[in-house]
């Protein structure tokens, strides 16, 4: 063999690659533009639109924009520099300096990052005198977020800079740049940025700019982002974050005809305007460190609680429909449920009814026995009580519970209906009384606030709800994603007599203290027993506060669910609170007397009780 064949063949194989690449280049990308990638000649300068704005129901504006400045920098570009000096002209420490060079070469020496973000007008002027003087630096407009109330930060969310795996993820971003970190912000982040644009300038051997790349043929003006309209109500927003002030929990109103979501609070929360700017950083581990208030974490969406009485309609509803009581049934209540082989567990009533219990006084006066009877039935009356108790969480699920929602916003639980593997895992043997706590909602059910107020859309709806959700228009256009009904297992005759005992409720019962003359309300109060595990023991703490209702009680136009951690009777803190918001939104009166008690009454005490002794656990 010729010893000069692998020579040939080596000049073969690189002619051919070369070839293939001209191919390339000339004939399948055949357009000068793709000639500017590489091109260390070209450099790139983006101009950032204008992020969208965001609006209430009303056009009232949560978040608009204001002008900020960044320093810009281009590694390759710079050199020898005096690092004291230039430090004490950006008001930064040395160190924190390096950090942000190292990160910029880091990400790349030929593209430009940000060294440092959100300059105020007053140094802006004073830097662009200065910088002339150090080369591969250059000031950038910016547009940063302003939120001209200081509400609804669970909704809204914030803008951050953007993370390396979302860099290395989506190309469209740079380092430094920003993007939607939580909420609206996060979930409409195509729609809210726009599209940056581009310049290409072209550079002499020095480096330096000497005009537009093909005179700007390749130039792209920036989009401006879209502006969106939220389904909430601002002033029914800032009203519920009052009265949870110093108390914790969620609040959820809904639109029953629509889903659209008219207020949606957690407490403790915060302010907006904290997680803007170069303050956030330092705001960001101050609200993400506080492990004990959470205010970070949206209770509306996030927390996971036992329903509590506001359950016991959906049993009612669901005996109905499995045929195993009915309007007529009734119960006797001797002051409690007993239970067991020998009876020897008892479930406390406090109904205040000694004798027989109808149908809607069971509802009206949360009687516990009525419902321990109910739910016994359902789940005996299939043989296997396997089968009985699925049958019921199917049921259970068909309202919204045991899975999430579909509403968009980037975050939520789906609370949790157990099923009979459930109960299998858990115990040897069981049966209807082992699991007898679901009857009042006490047992191994867990819901959210939103889905105890989409529970209460679906009684409202006599059986039916829309997926809840927040987004009412984006510009002029009107998403069509959400007008799917959602219908129950329940047939829908059986819901008007339940209504009518939630009627009761607020005429008679439990709630009562909290009517609202000339509108009908019908609800349904739940007080929830709150006990936790700390270091293997079980303590037992303040009950929960909760109430659902929904007004009017024809074609109502708003439903909601209220709960707060540690707040005792439902009647006590939730029903009020459910009674001030459902006013609000309905009329233009208030009720002062009614409106100054919930304002004024703080369970900080409760919690800072609550704190010692998990210290003292510790």
């Amino acid at each position: 063999m010729n010893k000069q064949f692998p020579l040939y063949i080596s000049v073969f194989i690189i002619s051919v690659l070369f070839i293939v690449k001209l191919f390339v280049i000339q004939v399948l990308h055949n357009d000068e533009k793709s000639l500017i990638v590489g091109d260390a000649s070209v450099s790139e300068q983006y101009t950032y639109p204008e992020r969208g704005y965001i609006l209430d129901r009303n056009n009232q504006i949560l978040v608009t924009n204001q002008l900020s400045y960044d320093l810009m920098v281009i590694p390759i570009e710079t050199t020898i520099i005096d690092t004291l000096e230039i430090c004490a002209l950006l008001k930064i420490d040395k160190e924190y300096f390096k950090k942000r060079i190292y990160k910029s070469v880091k990400y790349s020496r030929r593209l430009p990052s940000v060294l440092l973000e959100n300059i105020s007008k007053v140094d802006y002027a004073y830097l662009q005198e200065k910088l002339h003087k150090y080369k591969g630096f250059y000031m950038q407009k910016r547009s940063i977020r302003k939120y001209p109330k200081p509400s609804a930060a669970n909704i809204l969310g914030y803008i951050g800079e953007v993370s390396g795996s979302e860099i290395r993820k989506n190309k469209y971003y740079h380092q430094g740049e920003l993007i939607g970190i939580q909420g609206v912000e996060k979930q409409y982040e195509i729609d809210l940025r726009g599209f940056k644009g581009v310049k290409y300038l072209k550079k002499n051997i020095h480096n330096k700019i000497i005009g537009s790349f093909k005179e700007g043929k390749y130039d792209k003006e920036p989009i401006h982002g879209k502006d969106i309209t939220l389904t909430i109500d601002a002033v029914l927003q800032q009203y519920g974050e009052k009265l949870m002030v110093n108390k914790r929990g969620g609040i959820v109103a809904i639109d029953p005809s629509n889903g659209e979501v008219l207020a949606l609070i957690t407490a403790p929360s915060y302010d907006p305007n904290d997680m803007v700017g170069r303050k956030r950083s330092g705001n960001s581990v101050r609200l993400f460190g506080d492990k004990f208030n959470k205010p970070m974490f949206d209770r509306s969406l996030q927390a996971q609680y036992a329903p509590g009485s506001t359950f016991k309609m959906i049993n009612a509803l669901i005996g109905v429909q499995e045929n195993v009581i009915n309007i007529k049934t009734t119960f006797d209540c001797r002051g409690g449920y007993a239970y067991g082989n020998k009876k020897q567990y008892y479930m406390k009533c406090h109904c205040g009814i000694y004798g027989k219990v109808n149908f809607k006084n069971a509802i009206s006066k949360s009687c516990n026995t009525y419902f321990a009877n109910t739910y016994k039935r359902i789940i005996e009356k299939y043989t296997d009580h396997s089968v009985g108790l699925d049958i019921w969480a199917d049921h259970v699920k068909t309202f919204g519970l045991g899975a999430y929602l579909g509403y968009d916003l980037p975050v939520g639980q789906k609370g949790h209906v157990p099923v009979s593997e459930y109960y299998d895992n858990s115990y040897r043997r069981w049966r209807a009384e082992t699991t007898i706590s679901n009857a009042i909602g006490q047992g191994e059910l867990l819901t959210t606030p939103i889905q105890l107020a989409n529970m209460a859309v679906t009684i409202a709806n006599r059986g039916h709800y829309y997926t809840p959700h927040f987004i009412k228009k984006i510009n002029d256009s009107i998403p069509l994603i959400y007008n799917t009904k959602h219908d129950s297992s329940i047939n829908k005759d059986y819901f008007e007599p339940v209504v009518e005992a939630m009627h009761d409720v607020f005429k008679h019962g439990t709630g009562r203290y909290s009517q609202i003359e000339g509108i009908e309300i019908c609800g349904k109060t739940g007080t929830v027993q709150n006990k936790v595990r700390i270091n293997g023991r079980v303590v037992e703490l303040d009950d929960h506060s909760i109430l659902i209702a929904f007004a009017p009680k024809d074609n109502p136009k708003i439903a909601i669910a209220v709960y707060i951690e540690n707040g005792g009777y439902g009647s006590a803190i939730a029903a009020p609170i459910a009674s001030l918001m459902i006013e609000k939104f309905l009329t233009d009166g208030i009720n002062k007397y009614t409106e100054d008690r919930m304002i004024n009454t703080s369970l900080t005490p409760i919690y800072n009780r609550l704190l010692e002794n998990t210290k003292d656990e510790n």
